[in-house]
């Protein structure tokens, strides 16, 4: 009897081990995007070029690099930039380092990558990952205040490209092209490119703590509100919390990646209460807040 009782403990906490290591890896995995972008460029759309209408500065850091040396807004000036967010685990940030890389080495006199890894395990190993990519860019490791400056990062790989006069003209999250990059470096580098070049208000498709400005959300059915309807659908929006995992508002996670089902379910059921005149929910638990960075448990 205990034998059977000992093996059905130990058939159980492997069970809750297996779930436990899935739901880390697909969270990995989910913050490892392939493609999305802030201007929601599309393929038929390739010579065009999409950057804010009114740019912000760049939040400002200095931090060290994995070599110790001194990595600073302050010596952006003069010089186009892409901050790469990546880590040594995500597929996608692999594959488009070759062509940063590339990138750097074009435009060494014009542009500056600077890789910001979140990875968790510490310098060395990343040092061992940029030799063997033969990376010709500083790398610093994320800080929690880094990551939340520039609006949270909820996916890998993601870049924002800034301006010589310092000002963040757009942010990519996923892999992208060499050749979208380039276009844009020699746009603010001020070198001929065969584009055109149109501007868009940023409403959280750089800076997610813009989507308060949003007035419509990638697939959510606002249409036949009156006025007032909208404007509260919109505040709740920006209220609740996703329960995707993310992190984020509802309304941000639509903005920040219009595939999720969980935000784009639970954000029409939100614009449907609002119309049906119900009232609001209470609030989710602090653990669902937007904002708290997930404590993801280790199998």
């Amino acid at each position: 009897m205990d034998k059977h009782r000992t093996q059905l403990i130990l058939a159980i906490a492997l069970v809750i081990a297996a779930v436990l290591a899935l739901g880390t890896s697909i969270h990995a995995l989910r913050r490892a995007r392939q493609v999305s972008s802030a201007g929601g460029a599309s393929a038929d759309k390739a010579n065009i070029i999409r950057f804010a209408k009114d740019p912000e500065m760049a939040p400002p850091f200095l931090l060290h690099d994995i070599n110790g040396g001194i990595v600073s807004t302050a010596d952006w000036k003069g010089k186009v930039v892409i901050l790469n967010f990546w880590a040594t685990w995500c597929p996608p940030c692999r594959e488009e380092i070759p062509e940063l890389v590339k990138l750097q080495a074009m435009y060494r006199d014009k542009l500056q990558v600077i890789g910001i890894s979140e990875d968790d395990d510490g310098p060395p190993k990343v040092q061992q990952f940029v030799k063997m990519y033969r990376m010709n860019y500083p790398i610093v490791m994320a800080t929690k205040e880094l990551i939340d400056n520039y609006g949270g990062v909820p996916a890998l790989p993601t870049s924002f490209v800034i301006d010589p006069q310092g000002r963040v003209m757009t942010k990519h999250t996923g892999l992208y092209e060499y050749e979208v990059y380039e276009r844009e470096v020699r746009v603010l580098a001020g070198l001929p490119v065969d584009a055109r070049i149109e501007t868009f208000a940023d409403t959280g498709q750089i800076f997610l703590k813009n989507a308060a400005n949003a007035t419509e959300l990638p697939d959510v059915d606002l249409s036949g509100l009156t006025a007032a309807q909208k404007k509260e659908a919109l505040h709740r929006l920006n209220a609740e919390g996703c329960t995707c995992g993310c992190t984020l508002t509802m309304a941000q996670c639509r903005i920040n990646d219009s595939s999720c089902p969980v935000s784009k379910g639970a954000a029409n059921d939100v614009v449907k209460r609002v119309r049906a005149g119900q009232p609001e929910p209470e609030a989710p638990p602090a653990a669902q807040q937007p904002g708290a960075r997930p404590q993801l448990q280790q199998p």
